[in-house]
C-alpha cells in the first residue's frame, strides 16, 4: 500500500485505498450530487419565510398528506421518476433522509416500500422536472396550490409530526456547516469522495474495536449527500446498515478522546493525517469553545468588478503542514529545527518549529495558514545551530511545495521528506477573497489630469497647465495601480511673476475617480488615464444632516456628527433614487465578520489589565475610528450582509466581489473630505502631495498571509486581518515614514500652489 510520490516523497495515497473500501459502491455521483446539495442549503438559509413556524407546518403536511402518496404512485419498480416538488417539500423531504433509519421505517409503515428520490444534477433538467411535477400536482389535486401560501405570520400552528418539525427546525443552519466557499470547488469534492471511501473502509474494519467514528467536515458532507439519495444510501451500505449508527451526526457533541481514536485509525491505515486544509471537524466540542477561522469568505454570485480591466481578482488557499519523524530514527539533534517561508509575496516570513516538538508515533499539525495564491508556494527547511553558541544556523536541507503541484495531486496533498523529518501539506482549492485597495499620495494633477511638473510643462511647449487637482493612486493587494481618485481644489494658472491657481469655490471641489494606472512619460511623471468611472458632488446638506454628497451613482450620501467635533458620534444615510432592490445602512466601526476575534492569548492578557471601565472605553473608542462598515438588505439576507468595510482615516477598503469598488472609493474619500472639514485639521494626511515609497514588493504584502488562530504563539500584525490592527500595519516604515512626519514642504514646487490653497481646499 506504499507508493512513490516523486524521488523525494513517500505516502501511502487515498487513491490506492483497501480492496474493501474500493468494493464500496457508491450508485450516485456524489461529486455533482453534493454540489447541487450545497446549492440547494444555500438557497434555502437565505429563504426566511420558509422557516417560520406556520410554513413549517404546512409544508409537513403537504409533505405528508400530498407529496409522499403521489411520488409513491409515481414510483414504478426501482425506477425514480424525474419530478421534484416546490422548494417547501423539497426541504422537509431533505431533511427527513437525514435520518436514514426514520425515513426507512415512514416510507415502509405507510408505502410498503423505500422511495428513492431523482439524481437531477443541473439547471435545465431540474427546472423540466419542477415544471413536470406541477403539471401532475394540478392534475391531481386541484383544489391544493403548487406553492405554499399559508401565512407565515400566524404561530398557532400545530405539527401532525412533532419529530418531523424537530428534525426540519434543527436543520435550518445546516448550510452554517456547510458554508466555506471552496466546498463547492470539484478538486475538492473529488478528493472527499475518496476520503469518504476511505472512512467507510475504516468503519468495516475496525467497527468492532471502536465505539463512534467522528467525521470531518469532507467526509460528512459526502455522507450527507449520500443520506438525501435514500434508495442508494440503503443499497450501497445494505452491509454496514447498522454500522453507520457509530457515525457521528453533524448536531452530535463529540470528546477529545473520540477524535483522538479516530485519528490513529486513520493514520495506521493511510499514513497520513487525519485532518488536513478545509475539512475540520464542525461538531460541537464537550466543554471547548469553537475557534472561529480569522478571514471571512463567502460564495459570491457575482464579480460586479470585472467591469473595470484594473481589478484584478484576489483569490485565497487555505494551507495545513503536519509533520512527523520518520521511523526508525535514534536520535534527533536537540536544536534542530523546522523553517517554513513562503515563496512570493512575503518573503520576510519565517516560522520556526524545534523538531523535538514531534514524533514518530503520530502527525501533529505544525501550522495552519491562509495564502493568496500568487505566494506560488511555501518552502519547508530544516535548520541546525551552528556551534553551542545558538548565535546563528545553517540550512540542512529544504523541500518545496508549489500550489499548482498540490492541485495536481491526489486528494490535494502531497508528502515531502527533509532530511530525517516527514512534511504533509494540503491545501484547498483557491477562490476568489475580497478586494483589498489602498489609496496612496502621489503628486498634484491639472484640470487634463497630467502631473504638475516642468516635465509635462516641456511637452506641453511649455503652455501652463491649468487647474489643481489632490491626487491619490489607489494600489490593490499586490501593489498594482488600478485608480487614480483625484480631489478638485483650485483652477487657473501660475506663472512666474505673480499668477498663481486659486482655490475653487466649495460646490465645485469634486471628488474624481479614473480607470487604470498612471502613464509615466519620465520616471514619476506622468498622466492618469482618461476614463472617468465615478465622481462625487459636495451638496447643501438637508436640516438635521452637516455634510451631504451626490455620487454619479445616483446614490446620496449624507453625514452628521451633532453638536460633536468627535466622530464616535458621526452617522450616515444612504440612498439611492435609481435602484430600490436593496437597502443601504453605513455603520460607524467594525461591524459583523469585520469585529476583531481575538486569541485566547489576547483575551489572557486583556483578562489581567486592571485599567478602568472608562479607560476601557475609550480604547474601543479609538480602536473603532476611522472604520465604516457597509451593510446591505435584501430579501435574501433581511438581517443584512456585510459587503465592504472602510478606513476613511487611512483610505483603505475592503470590499467583497458583488460590491462596487469605485461606489466604496467615493464614500470612503468623501467621509475623509467631510470630517476634515468638521475638524478643521488634515486628518487623513490629505496634504502630503508626494508619492511614498512603499515597502519592497514581495517582502511583506499585507493581506498575502494570515495565521490561524492555532497557531498563538506568533502574534505579528502583519499576519492578521489587516484590520485588527490597521494603524500599524497600513504604516509607512524607514525613510518613508519620517517623511510623513516631516510633511516635506520645501520640495513642492511653487507652481503646484502653496500650502495654504489646499488647506483651504481641504480644511476650509
Amino acid at each position: 500500500m506504499s507508493s512513490e510520490i516523486s524521488g523525494d516523497t513517500a505516502a501511502r495515497s487515498l487513491h490506492q485505498i483497501p480492496e474493501a473500501a474500493a468494493a464500496i459502491s457508491l450508485g450516485v455521483d456524489l461529486v455533482l450530487a453534493a454540489r447541487r446539495n450545497l446549492g440547494f442549503l444555500r438557497s434555502v438559509s437565505g429563504w426566511q419565510w420558509l422557516h417560520q413556524r406556520a410554513t413549517t407546518v404546512e409544508a409537513i403536511r403537504r409533505y405528508d398528506e400530498l407529496w409522499m402518496p403521489l411520488i409513491s404512485d409515481l414510483t414504478v419498480g426501482s425506477v425514480t421518476p424525474m419530478v421534484l416538488p416546490p422548494l417547501d417539500v423539497e426541504w422537509v423531504w431533505f431533511c427527513h433522509t437525514l435520518n436514514p433509519v426514520s425515513y426507512r421505517q415512514y416510507c415502509e409503515s405507510r408505502f410498503s416500500k423505500l422511495i428513492g428520490k431523482p439524481a437531477i444534477f443541473d439547471e435545465e433538467n431540474e427546472e423540466y422536472a419542477l415544471m413536470r411535477c406541477r403539471d401532475v400536482w394540478v392534475d391531481r389535486y386541484p383544489n391544493e396550490p403548487f406553492e405554499n401560501e399559508v401565512d407565515s405570520r400566524s404561530d398557532d400552528q400545530i405539527a401532525a409530526n412533532e419529530d418531523l418539525f424537530n428534525e426540519v427546525k434543527k436543520n435550518r443552519f445546516l448550510y452554517l456547516k456547510f458554508s466555506e466557499p471552496y466546498l463547492g470547488e470539484m478538486l475538492y469534492l473529488i478528493a472527499a469522495r475518496q476520503r469518504y471511501r476511505g472512512f467507510l473502509s475504516l468503519l468495516q474494519r475496525f467497527k468492532d474495536s471502536c465505539s463512534c467514528f467522528v467525521p470531518t467536515m469532507d467526509i460528512l458532507l459526502m455522507l450527507l449527500t449520500h443520506q438525501s439519495y435514500p434508495t442508494v444510501y440503503a443499497e450501497d451500505l445494505k452491509d454496514m446498515w447498522d454500522d453507520m449508527a457509530k457515525v457521528v451526526g453533524v448536531w452530535e457533541t463529540v470528546n477529545e478522546k473520540d477524535v483522538d481514536s479516530i485519528k490513529k485509525l486513520w493514520e495506521r491505515a493511510f499514513e497520513q493525517p487525519y485532518e488536513k486544509a478545509g475539512v475540520g471537524l464542525v461538531m460541537e466540542f464537550e466543554r471547548v469553545v469553537p475557534v472561529k477561522p480569522p478571514v471571512y469568505w463567502e460564495v459570491s454570485d457575482t464579480d460586479v468588478n470585472t467591469k473595470y480591466k484594473s481589478m484584478v481578482p484576489r483569490f485565497l488557499l487555505e494551507v495545513c503542514v503536519s509533520v512527523r519523524l520518520l521511523s526508525g530514527i535514534k536520535a534527533i539533534k536537540e536544536h534542530n529545527f523546522l523553517r517554513l517561508q513562503i515563496i512570493r509575496c512575503h518573503r520576510e516570513l519565517k516560522l520556526d518549529k524545534p523538531v523535538s516538538d514531534f514524533t514518530c508515533d503520530s502527525w501533529k499539525k505544525a501550522w495552519h495558514l491562509y495564502c493568496e495564491f500568487g505566494t506560488k508556494g511555501l518552502t519547508v527547511e530544516l535548520c541546525g545551530y551552528r556551534g553551542l553558541c545558538l548565535s546563528g544556523s545553517k540550512l540542512l536541507d529544504t523541500k518545496a511545495f508549489y500550489w499548482n503541484d498540490l492541485l495536481r495531486a491526489p486528494s490535494l496533498t502531497l508528502v515531502k521528506e527533509v532530511g530525517q523529518v516527514s512534511i504533509f501539506a494540503s491545501i484547498t482549492p483557491p477562490v476568489q477573497a475580497p478586494y483589498l485597495l489602498k489609496c496612496v499620495p502621489d503628486r498634484v494633477t491639472d484640470d487634463s489630469g497630467a502631473m504638475v511638473s516642468d516635465v509635462i510643462l516641456k511637452l506641453n511647449n511649455y503652455r501652463p497647465q491649468e487647474g489643481r487637482w489632490l491626487s491619490r493612486t489607489v494600489l490593490n493587494h499586490a501593489g498594482r495601480e488600478c485608480f487614480v481618485v483625484r480631489i478638485r481644489v483650485g483652477g487657473g494658472f501660475w506663472r512666474r511673476g505673480g499668477e498663481t491657481p486659486s482655490a475653487v469655490k466649495w460646490e465645485d471641489r469634486i471628488i474624481e475617480i479614473r480607470e487604470g494606472s498612471w502613464s509615466y512619460v519620465a520616471g514619476s511623471i506622468g498622466r492618469a488615464p482618461e476614463k472617468v468611472v465615478g465622481t462625487a458632488t459636495p451638496e447643501e446638506p438637508p436640516e438635521q444632516w452637516q455634510a451631504a454628497w451626490h455620487f454619479s451613482t445616483g446614490d446620496e450620501l449624507m453625514i452628521s456628527w451633532g453638536s460633536s467635533t468627535s466622530t464616535s458620534r458621526m452617522s450616515f444615510c444612504l440612498k439611492n433614487q435609481t435602484s430600490l432592490d436593496s437597502s443601504v445602512m453605513l455603520l460607524r466601526g467594525r461591524k459583523m465578520q469585520y469585529q476583531e476575534k481575538k486569541t485566547n492569548s489576547a483575551l489572557e492578557s486583556n483578562n489581567k489589565q486592571t485599567e478602568s471601565k472608562e479607560g476601557e472605553d475609550d480604547d474601543k473608542e479609538d480602536d473603532e475610528e476611522g472604520f465604516v462598515t457597509l451593510i446591505r438588505f435584501s430579501e435574501e439576507n433581511p438581517t443584512g450582509r456585510a459587503t465592504a468595510l472602510l478606513n476613511w482615516k487611512l483610505l483603505v477598503v475592503e470590499l467583497m466581489p458583488e460590491e462596487d469598488a469605485v461606489f466604496v472609493l467615493l464614500l470612503c474619500v468623501s467621509i475623509l473630505r467631510s470630517v476634515s472639514e468638521m475638524r478643521k485639521q488634515d486628518v487623513g494626511r490629505l496634504l502630503i502631495r508626494r508619492r511614498i515609497r512603499e515597502a519592497r514588493v514581495g517582502a511583506r504584502d499585507w493581506g498575502s498571509v494570515v495565521l490561524h488562530p492555532s497557531c498563538s504563539s506568533i502574534s505579528s500584525p502583519y499576519l492578521q486581518p489587516w484590520h485588527w490592527n490597521a494603524n500599524l500595519v497600513m504604516a509607512a516604515s524607514g525613510a518613508a515614514a519620517e517623511n510623513l512626519s516631516r510633511q516635506p514642504a520645501l520640495n513642492y514646487s511653487p507652481a503646484e500652489g502653496g500650502d495654504k490653497l489646499y488647506k483651504r481646499g481641504i480644511i476650509a
